[in-house]
């Protein structure tokens, strides 16, 4: 067993790793991106894209030289670090951003639903449905959670080979002029991106269930690297498609630009795509919840059953009376640039910490 206490029969080879980043990076922030990135960095949004994508790579670089470091997941460095108390406080601020995570997750796509197929239904019965199948998945362990991301990317990728039919339609002139925007526009494009490239930090916390954890580094970088370009390929596919006015005003712009196929046996392809994108969402809600149950269970030593469940109650509870489209706009603020700010200062400041006191235990 590893400091973090996992058995080696419930540990996951390398290769997973791939599906567990490019998995936790595809959610339902693929389906909006653009509207904002548009807003600030117009036709050269590519190159924010790939300067986010780039940030992710520096950030998993670090991840695992801290980990290497410090055998464990997070909870592990931050007691290493800093010391039981001031490290527990540090490990609950990850555990409020995982749930906060986990929770605009099925808050977001829950929205989706409620617009394009469902909207007298109310969002607790989506919420209650979401959560008993989390409970479910979870309650196999980190090794079922591991094989529905794995299934979830296999399954669903024919989704993005859609695009390809709303380039019937496209202006390859919309993609000009290039480099037209200053660093600055770049700048904001690249923050109003980097929603969508969270996901890679939970890492942190899976790293233990990990066979040979260091040599799944690649396929961390590969899994971020997939993104990244997949990321890029539906913004160049977008603005084509989309006049730049019409990106801007375009809420969902993926969904939108995929609802023109026309299929002789359904009318409305788009309510295919909306359900099919559960596939995609629904392990990055749970890997989420895992991550937070789990670094519950590290902290106060329970079952990690019982986070689970309040976690899940907390999240219930706050879907039927706080949230609506305003409140899941300001979560998203929130999130974005906070969180970000959080995690790209912290775990630089972590891994120099680290590295200082086992320079010191040296001399």
């Amino acid at each position: 067993m590893n400091q973090a206490g996992v058995n080696e029969k419930y540990k996951v080879s390398p290769f997973y790793v791939f599906f567990l980043v490019h998995s936790m990076q595809t959610g339902v922030g693929v389906l909006s991106f653009q509207r904002v990135l548009a807003k600030s960095a117009g036709t050269d949004g590519w190159i924010s894209i790939l300067l986010a994508g780039l940030i992710v790579h520096v950030l998993i670089w670090i991840i695992y030289k801290i980990l290497s470091i410090v055998p464990g997941d997070i909870i592990s460095a931050n007691n290493h670090a800093f010391g039981k108390w001031i490290g527990n406080f540090f490990s609950l601020l990850f555990i409020l951003y995982f749930m906060i995570i986990g929770m605009d997750m099925i808050i977001s796509y829950i929205n989706v639903i409620h617009v394009w197929m469902f909207e007298a239904v109310a969002s607790w019965a989506f919420t209650v449905v979401f959560l008993l199948l989390i409970y479910y998945i979870n309650t196999g362990g980190f090794r079922t959670i591991t094989g529905i991301a794995f299934l979830s990317v296999i399954l669903s990728y024919w989704i993005f080979f859609v695009p390809f039919y709303a380039m019937k339609y496209s202006e390859f002139t919309n993609l000009l002029p290039i480099f037209d925007h200053n660093l600055l526009d770049i700048l904001k494009g690249t923050r109003s991106t980097s929603l969508t490239f969270l996901g890679f930090e939970m890492i942190l916390m899976f790293y233990p269930f990990i066979k040979d954890a260091k040599t799944s580094q690649k396929y961390a970088h590969g899994g971020a690297l997939t993104t990244t370009l997949l990321t890029v390929f539906i913004y160049l596919v977008s603005l084509i498609f989309y006049s730049h006015k019409q990106l801007e005003l375009t809420i969902w712009p993926t969904l939108t630009m995929t609802s023109i196929v026309e299929l002789p046996f359904i009318q409305r392809f788009e309510y295919i795509e909306v359900s099919w994108w559960a596939i995609f969402v629904i392990p990055n809600m749970t890997i989420c919840l895992w991550a937070a149950s789990r670094g519950i269970k590290r902290i106060l030593n329970v079952k990690q059953k019982y986070p689970l469940w309040a976690i899940s109650i907390i999240i219930l509870i706050t879907n039927i009376f706080v949230f609506d489209q305003d409140s899941l706009y300001i979560l998203n603020k929130i999130i974005n640039p906070y969180a970000v700010l959080f995690l790209t200062l912290y775990l630089p400041l972590l891994l120099a910490i680290i590295y200082i006191k086992k320079r010191r235990k040296r001399l």
